[in-house]
């Protein structure tokens, strides 16, 4: 009887040891104060800053989703990690923290150490535009499981703050000023949707000179640092924080009221820059109305803020704004990063109950 090895059976285990090699490069861009491991350890560790009186861990998790089948279709693989750290570390950013580090998990039915070296650069990307270190990750090859040429990628991250400064949504007022802060178009969200109204991802797109593939895989604006510099600046007056993410306005921006606000965000439509993928996917059949409970819109976060301090915080983001810039958004020819001032919050007219803080009732648009 002939023997079989775990080659036979689909997976390459040289082919896993050469995509290590390759994640290992682009984890030496990450290494940053505090961390005490390299890849290929069974664990990652990273030491706790000093100087943190009440430390608190908090931490994100979230995966790119659909948005890869485009990067699978066009072959594009670079950019799609940035998307996988962008979408945790804006999350951990609600609570005005910065990630400290970053694990991945990617998985695929047949390794090719290339892809997957190209999947971690884009992690890596995203890393070092966080300031958070890539502590390490798993790569899982599974045969018949996933389709030859498919890949998944997720992660998480931590991160620590002093439970003194966290940002809880408990100081919100009604008076507070909303600043939104411009995204890079879909992001990670709503892909399902633009794969049924998309068929084609290599038509020509306007006159960006891109095809519409290329502009929807833009990726995810990551707004750490210059969220960061804000709080650094202003902390007293950040009172709350969003991340637009899937559920669009609806769902996400009452998220930032502590239990018990009974507030509603009024935000004008027409206060920001939209970029132009939004109208091309309505033109495509999306539900104009709709799409405010699916896509961000052209707003990818948002800063609810003393209303005495919001002009001098715009004014700091939008001249600070050229600085936070990296390559890998202007190579994807993504409207450059602005605060606009979107609208503000108010008291409730009747309770809106905890059920209704993702309702109309809520986040009104006008």
């Amino acid at each position: 009887m002939a023997t079989i090895d775990y080659k036979d059976s689909g997976v390459d285990v040289e082919e896993g040891y050469n995509a290590v090699n390759e994640y290992k490069v682009h984890a030496k861009r990450t290494r940053i104060p505090g961390l005490l491991t390299d890849l290929g350890s069974f664990n990652g560790m990273f030491e706790v800053p000093k100087g943190i009186k009440n430390p608190v861990m908090v931490s994100g998790t979230d995966g790119v989703g659909t948005k890869l089948e485009i990067a699978f279709q066009l072959k594009k693989y670079d950019t799609v990690g940035i998307d996988c750290v962008a979408m945790s570390v804006n999350d951990i950013l609600c609570s005005g923290v910065q990630t400290s580090f970053f694990l991945d998990y990617v998985a695929c039915g047949k390794l090719d150490a290339k892809v997957a070296g190209q999947l971690v650069k884009g992690i890596a990307d995203g890393c070092v535009d966080t300031g958070c270190a890539l502590l390490g990750g798993e790569t899982a090859e599974m045969p018949g499981f996933y389709d030859e040429g498919k890949y998944d990628l997720a992660g998480f991250g931590v991160g620590v703050g002093d439970k003194e400064k966290m940002i809880t949504g408990t100081k919100i007022e009604a008076g507070d000023v909303l600043i939104g802060l411009s995204s890079t178009g879909c992001h990670s969200n709503g892909y399902s949707l633009v794969r049924k109204l998309v068929t084609d991802f290599n038509e020509p797109f306007g006159e960006s000179g891109k095809t519409i593939g290329e502009v929807l895989l833009t990726p995810t604006r990551i707004y750490v640092r210059p969220v960061m510099d804000v709080l650094s600046a202003f902390g007293e007056s950040v009172h709350g924080m969003v991340h637009i993410t899937g559920g669009g306005f609806y769902e996400n921006v009452p998220r930032m009221y502590a239990k018990g606000k009974n507030l509603v965000s009024v935000i004008k439509k027409d206060s920001w820059v939209r970029p132009a993928v939004f109208d091309e996917l309505i033109k495509r059949g999306a539900d104009p109305e709709g799409v405010w409970g699916t896509f961000n819109m052209g707003i990818g976060f948002i800063l609810a803020v003393k209303a005495s301090d919001a002009d001098a915080i715009i004014a700091r983001f939008n001249e600070k704004a050229s600085e936070f810039e990296t390559e890998p958004y202007k190579k994807a020819g993504a409207i450059p990063l602005k605060a606009y001032k979107i609208g503000h919050v108010e008291a409730a007219s009747k309770d809106l109950g905890e059920e209704l803080k993702g309702s109309r009732e809520a986040t009104k648009l006008i």
